[in-house]
């Protein structure tokens, strides 16, 4: 009976992970603009979904839905339609390179929102249809200034460090527009040409609150002697650098042990380390019953509602 739901979530999983993994590039974060001033959001990489020829452009504002402006072909970039957006008419499109820009002559105060872009793309073998998203870029039509942020970079102390790993903290402040993306490069103590940090080597968790965005960075501590970590921070006035460089503070296993109650056995890092494990094991196994206990509510719902239509329909034929 559960073989059914695990093959169809293991699909689910397979096409989530395939999705997750393309992306159109949309480079600018954000963009400022004054009343009546032009500007051109782009969108690299709709040679993707070139074989269903559409691709579309939406517009998201603060505590709105979605609302789609127009649909576009994706190899020339013409306008195939346009929906029933109030603006619809400001917008225009234009191929540039590989980038379908959405275009605005003159910027109006409403027109402040978070720009999308969007295509279509089929899995060849799959046959399935999907649709893929560019990360959105974010337009401020104010009188206010463009400034870069403030960045700072810190060690971090956290419970990871006692399994010989190390945190870091970024920490932006001061800028405007406000959102920021961060960046980490690490530089070898006797010198040597810096090197962007591998996204693959730690986790970061990103942190926002009025006027400042910290970034907390989990990294090898066993590297502690070897390199020296940088913060870089893109925002739409340019990259800023962390003034100063971090070094790892040295990882907690190469400290002497505190002292622990006579009955108690102490406790080493390789225990935090399965214990961890263990943890992430029980959340993957409740998160993989919940996904299906949710599957066999949906089948269940769907089949009543088959029996429950079909017994009105055959009660309908019968009053005739």
């Amino acid at each position: 009976m559960l073989f059914l739901p695990a093959a169809a979530l293991c699909c689910l999983c397979s096409a989530l992970v395939t999705m997750a993994a393309e992306q159109l590039i949309q480079d600018d974060l954000t963009l400022t603009r004054r009343v009546g001033q032009s500007v051109s959001f782009s969108c690299g990489g709709m040679e993707q979904c070139y074989e269903t020829e559409y691709g579309f452009w939406y517009q998201k504002k603060e505590n709105e839905t979605f609302k789609v402006i127009l649909r576009i072909y994706t190899n020339n970039c013409g306008v195939h339609s346009r929906y029933g957006h109030p603006q619809k008419e400001d917008f225009l499109v234009a191929k540039k390179h590989n980038s379908c820009e959405l275009k605005l002559e003159k910027v109006k105060p409403d027109h402040s929102a978070t720009y999308y872009c969007n295509c279509v793309k089929v899995d060849t073998h799959m046959g399935w249809y999907y649709r893929i998203f560019g990360s959105g870029t974010k337009l401020s039509v104010t009188d206010e200034q463009v400034v870069k942020p403030v960045v700072s970079v810190y060690p971090a102390a956290s419970r990871a460090h006692l399994e010989g790993n190390s945190s870091l903290l970024c920490v932006a402040s001061a800028m405007f527009p406000p959102l920021v993306q961060f960046s980490w490069k690490r530089q070898k103590k006797n010198g040597g040409e810096a090197e962007e940090l591998p996204p693959a080597e730690g986790e970061q968790l990103e942190l926002r609150e009025a006027g400042r965005t910290i970034a907390i960075r989990m990294v090898d501590g066993s590297h502690s002697d070897t390199y020296k970590y940088s913060c870089w921070v893109k925002h739409e006035g340019g990259t800023v650098e962390a003034r100063t460089q971090q070094e790892l503070p040295a990882p907690a296993a190469s400290c002497p042990p505190e002292r622990e109650p006579a009955d108690l056995p102490a406790l080493q890092p390789a225990d935090l380390s399965f214990q961890s494990q263990c943890r992430v094991k029980l959340l993957c196994l409740l998160y993989t019953v919940l996904i299906v206990k949710s599957l066999v509510y949906c089948c269940g719902l769907s089949l009543l509602m088959m029996l429950t239509n079909k017994g009105a329909s055959t009660n309908c034929t019968h009053a005739d």
